[in-house]
């Protein structure tokens, strides 16, 4: 088109052109590389290496096939399971919705209820049924939550205008540690499950999250903000709407466990640790030795996972099932899911030494398996010497005094 447009001629392609033309094939596959003659400017295949190449080929078609069955075999069974597990999902919901909701005092501590909330529950009821096992102890009304929301804007006014101290309830607190608490939440907001984008500036929840640890912060200034109780709301955000998700996260920290840890209680935080490592040696005797060797003790692992409840730890999902059954049995599942890690990853951690096990447990796999998980958990006896957890803790507590 270009000659025509300049009046060029078209000029004959060399001997090296014209051959290069007839040379222009395109084996389309491996069949074609196998079972095609050669052109014809090369010399013919010997019929040995042509025998050879066919059946070469057939052995890659029966492999091909093969491999095509497994992968087929493969997706009918996880169309199967993803089938069952929605049927279930299904049931599940069914059952909370219409028998164990509506008759939640007689029946949330029957077996029953306790067998199926094992297996996990529902998305859809998970947000009913964590409000009603957690409790509202505190008394906490919608009205309360307003309350201490507009609190906590006003403080953020006055910080950001640089006005003198506000007179409230924490009148004993500076201007400048407010001020640390409020960057402290606008800094953790912003590391909350990035790989949802979903609390980061711009995103959905993002002043959601801000609000309810901004007027937590004004219910208990005794406490204010503590790294990792982003993650606690985050969790609770996803599953209640804002007001209940603020009930049920002063009510959760307002639990033994959490008030130990957020306030740093130290003499309590080592008794919760001596009764883990109770537990833990009645366990898995190889491991605890192991740890012992090492000088790895339990606060290097376990401050992380009981902050935030193991929503920064594990999964989202996983963790959510973790959650579940925390809400079922209170603090012992925090210590038994440890115990639970540990024992799912006992071959690979007694290979270890101090610094790779620490790294190990402070960035766990994300491909855990759900079920091989909490098979492992499953396993964990929480009794030592025909003592619960709380006797031992009880005793521990006695002793240090």
């Amino acid at each position: 088109e270009y000659e025509e447009k300049t009046g060029r001629a078209h000029r004959p392609l060399s001997p090296k052109q014209n051959v290069r033309k007839n040379l222009d094939f395109e084996p389309l596959s491996t069949t074609a590389l196998i079972l095609e003659d050669r052109p014809a400017n090369l010399p013919a295949k010997p019929a040995e290496e042509a025998q050879k190449h066919r059946q070469q080929y057939e052995e890659m078609v029966v492999q091909a096939k093969k491999r095509e069955l497994k992968e087929a075999q493969k997706r009918k069974k996880q169309l199967e399971e993803r089938c069952k597990l929605e049927d279930s999902i299904g049931n599940a919901v069914l059952t909370w919705n219409n028998e164990i909701l509506p008759n939640w005092e007689t029946m949330w501590c029957s077996r029953k209820v306790r067998e199926l909330w094992w297996q996990g529950i529902p998305p859809s009821v998970r947000g009913k049924v964590w409000s009603l096992a957690i409790g509202n102890e505190l008394n906490i009304t919608h009205e309360l939550y307003d309350i201490c929301l507009a609190r906590a804007k006003e403080k953020w006014r006055s910080l950001s205008t640089g006005a003198a101290e506000v007179e409230c309830e924490d009148a004993g607190f500076s201007a400048a540690d407010r001020e640390a608490s409020l960057e402290l939440i606008k800094l953790d907001i912003s590391r909350t499950f990035p790989n949802l984008c979903i609390f980061q500036q711009g995103g959905p929840y993002h002043d959601t999250l801000h609000s309810i640890l901004g007027a937590y912060t004004c219910y208990r200034p005794d406490v204010g903000y503590v790294q990792g109780m982003s993650f606690i709301a985050a969790v609770l955000i996803l599953n209640l709407d804002t007001a209940d998700a603020f009930i049920a996260f002063s009510n959760l920290l307002n639990k033994p466990c959490q008030m130990a840890f957020f306030r740093v209680d130290h003499g309590l935080m080592l008794t919760y640790f001596a009764a883990f490592e109770v537990f833990f040696e009645e366990n898995l005797p190889k491991l605890f030795a192991h740890f012992k060797k090492n000088n790895l003790t339990p606060d290097i692992y376990l401050i992380d996972w009981i902050f935030t409840l193991y929503s920064k730890s594990l999964p989202l999902d996983l963790a959510c099932r973790v959650w579940d059954v925390f809400c079922r049995d209170g603090e012992e599942f925090l210590f038994r899911t440890a115990l639970g890690i540990l024992k799912l990853f006992e071959d690979i951690l007694t290979k270890m030494d101090f610094i790779h096990i620490a790294q190990f447990l402070t960035k766990l796999p994300e491909d855990l398996p759900s079920e091989e998980f909490f098979t492992s958990i499953a396993a964990i006896q929480m009794q030592s010497r025909n003592k619960k957890w709380a006797q031992v803790k009880r005793m521990l507590i006695f002793d240090n005094r």
